[in-house]
């Protein structure tokens, strides 16, 4: 009998979370996922037949878990009664487990949602940041209980190490295997920069300095002959206003020669401006997961320790910078490190199917091919 399975993720239309849902459903054809999320997300997953997305912004969805939390008997009555007309749970993203100010209530709610009669997975993730003991105490207690349980880095491994259930493999994304990342043509090339709002990202006070840089090392680029694409990844995070910012501070006479991205609902779109990519200035992680995917030299710009910790689980040596060092990088040093920063990632791609054991063991897939999953366009 098919199985149902409900899937908890960020549904920000942020792209690295995006695709983890992707690769998720593309893995298992035959399982059935639910997913509750924004209207909109019908376009994003249109391609997925064993995806159902639940819009949370519907007056029916909303008017029903009104009439609930008004007779106090539940204040998310959809989502559990979702979660509970399925065969178990996956809770998949990168950073799901950043301490916020009210975290005790937020753990509380989840809590209530989740039902514990049935498997419940987590998939893919990192701890942290956080700064209050209790959290992480907290956490422990309840990772006890999950059927699984795989981070992306050996830092929030080591957090949970004495969990049996516990594991760890590189970043899901590193399987993406992506069939149009051919070589640029070198009358087109172009670099491409993704950028962030870095007090979007817990970087307070950096965003002017942030968006010079930028600024300079496109205006480098163009000087040497490249075309400059800007790259929003989620627009609720502040990218495109950041790019907004960006680009009103290059000079007028270069501006023709840039070019944005704005994602949304086109993943195609948007992993086609990477590939065909020259270099890539990674300020998201996942354009620095996708650009090693890709075969590109990369600059990360690492706004948290995250992204420095997966740059030393992989054995990344090449260039790169966080945000206490940002004021000392020069355009010509981003510039040079297009020859030293490529990093071969057969090894983290073929490692990532790790995050997937336990699971292929309950949905019972067909036998895999390759180590690595495709996406065809």
């Amino acid at each position: 009998m098919t199985k149902k399975i409900m899937i908890y993720a960020y549904t920000e239309f942020n792209l690295g979370d995006d695709l983890f849902i992707k690769v998720l459903c593309e893995r298992y054809p035959d399982t059935r996922f639910m997913l509750i999320a924004p209207r909109l997300y019908k376009d994003v997953f249109k391609k997925l037949p064993n995806l159902t997305v639940y819009a949370s912004d519907s007056i029916l969805f909303k008017g029903i878990n009104y009439f609930f939390r008004k007779l106090k008997l539940h204040p998310s009555f959809m989502q559990k009664l979702l979660a509970d007309h399925g065969d178990g749970t996956v809770h998949i993203g990168g950073s799901i487990f950043m301490q916020g100010e009210h975290w005790a209530e937020y753990v509380a709610n989840n809590e209530r949602l989740r039902n514990k009669s049935k498997p419940y997975y987590l998939m893919g993730a990192n701890f942290g940041p956080f700064t209050d003991k209790a959290y992480y105490e907290a956490h422990r207690r309840i990772f006890r209980e999950y059927t699984d349980i795989s981070f992306r880095e050996q830092y929030s491994y080591d957090l949970f190490k004495e969990l049996s259930h516990v594991r760890m493999a590189p970043d899901i994304i590193f399987q993406l295997k992506y069939a149009n990342a051919a070589e640029p043509a070198a009358e087109g090339r172009y670099i491409a920069i993704s950028v962030i709002k870095p007090s979007a990202k817990a970087q307070s006070g950096f965003d002017n300095l942030y968006y010079e840089k930028m600024k300079d090392v496109a205006v480098h680029f163009i000087q040497m002959g490249y075309a400059v694409h800007f790259l929003s990844f989620c627009q609720h995070e502040g990218d495109q206003e950041a790019i907004g910012q960006i680009v009103g501070l290059i000079p007028a006479e270069l501006q023709r020669r840039t070019q944005v991205h704005f994602y949304q609902t086109d993943i195609d779109g948007i992993l086609a401006a990477l590939a065909g990519a020259s270099f890539i200035v990674a300020s998201r992680f996942h354009a620095m997961i996708l650009g090693w995917v890709f075969g590109k030299p990369v600059f990360p710009v690492a706004y948290s320790n995250k992204m420095v910790n997966v740059m030393q689980d992989a054995h990344f040596h090449g260039q790169y910078t966080d945000f206490a060092h940002l004021a000392e990088v020069t355009p010509e040093q981003v510039y040079a490190s297009m020859a030293t920063n490529g990093l071969d990632v057969t090894l983290q791609a073929n490692q990532a199917e790790k995050h997937f054991e336990q699971l292929d063991a309950y949905l019972s897939p067909a036998p895999l091919v390759e180590g690595r999953r495709s996406y065809e366009s």
